[in-house]
């Protein structure tokens, strides 16, 4: 389908279903009074790769941005690459740049084609096996930190294998570094610019189809929120400026309740501050809600919602958890997906 997007649900043997186009959609014509939870349907990665991987020129040395500092790394192969993180960025940037036939493993989050069959090597989606990492014998790791443990890491490269790290891409601006820093790694440096190129024209493209589903009325403009929960923990954070949340919600057309009032970064969830916030939407990832018991559990769980016009309504939209913040390729498909969520609901199923 011409610009439409196409979606897998790995739960569903990856059974793909086709998304219309944005514009093709019927938006609510005032979404801040919609009722009703929703799940947002991500699709992508929708940027492709070069029709020719890209000539490396190797050796190449490059800063890995450790926690401990920054530290020089040389990378003499890139034959048998690692690329590791917690939303599967770094893969899918590895797959933008052309080189995804150099991967001898993956994470949990990545499914990009072609690595479908590839060795698994995290645990629980989040904890590096470093007995399977070695068993692979890559020539080079590249990770941003999102997955661990850190020692974890500094024993593969004590073990040898070149461990670079790179910035976490959690929006527009640290995405672009991040490619250019994985290009780098990869001794592909000339190959960024065209994908970051891509990915700034792919994004400003996603926000101008997402202006025609918003309300005639900018009264009628949607004010959300980012709430990340884990019911069984008891944690409940407001995710504001500076949180990747922010941009998300800008990009959406939306308005950004925690940035009115100068939330800053992640920081635990006050009921004071979410009932004077009072979104109409609230944004959580998709275990999160389930941890607190769906729905209901959530509004039990913290009655503030309920004094919220998020919890009058019951209008939670659940995102899957490695996806929310992915930045890099998947930017344009999670505006796309949360777009559909919030201005046209109906066009997908809930099971709330």
């Amino acid at each position: 389908m011409p610009n439409g997007i196409r979606v897998f649900i790995p739960s569903e043997a990856e059974k793909a279903i086709e998304l219309p186009p944005l514009s093709e959609l019927t938006p609510l014509e005032d979404p801040t009074a919609y009722e009703g939870p929703t799940t947002a349907q991500i699709g992508g990665p929708s940027i492709p790769p070069p029709a020719k991987a890209p000539e490396a020129k190797l050796p190449a040395t490059v800063v890995s941005r450790d926690k401990s500092g920054d530290t020089e790394i040389t990378v003499n192969d890139n034959s048998r690459v690692l690329a590791l993180s917690l939303s599967g960025t770094l893969a899918e940037m590895v797959y933008a740049l052309g080189l995804s036939d150099n991967f001898v493993g993956r994470d949990v989050s990545t499914n990009v084609p072609g690595t479908e069959d590839l060795p698994i090597i995290t645990r629980d989606g989040h904890s590096i096996d470093a007995e399977a990492v070695l068993a692979l014998n890559p020539s080079v790791i590249i990770t941003d930190g999102s997955i661990g443990p850190v020692d974890v890491v500094l024993q593969l490269r004590d073990a040898g294998i070149p461990v670079v790290t790179v910035d976490r891409a959690v929006d527009p601006e640290s995405s672009y570094r991040t490619v250019q820093q994985v290009a780098d790694a990869l001794g592909v440096s000339d190959a960024a610019p065209a994908v970051i190129s891509d990915l700034q024209e792919a994004i400003a493209a996603k926000e101008a189809e997402v202006q025609g589903l918003l309300p005639a009325d900018p009264a009628r403009l949607p004010r959300v929120a980012f709430l990340y929960v884990r019911g069984t923990a008891g944690i409940y954070y407001l995710f504001g400026e500076g949180s990747g949340a922010d941009s998300l919600i800008s990009s959406l057309g939306a308005v950004d309740v925690a940035g009115e009032v100068g939330w800053r970064g992640e920081k635990p969830m006050t009921e004071e501050a979410l009932i004077a916030m009072d979104p109409d939407v609230i944004l959580v990832m998709t275990k999160g809600l389930k941890s607190a018991g769906g729905v209901d559990g959530l509004i039990a769980a913290q009655p503030s919602i309920a004094l919220t016009k998020a919890g009058e309504h019951r209008r939670i939209i659940d995102v899957d958890d490695t996806l929310i913040f992915a930045g890099g390729t998947r930017i344009p498909d999670v505006i796309d997906g949360l777009a559909r969520a919030i201005y046209a609901p109906d066009s997908l199923k809930s099971e709330k």
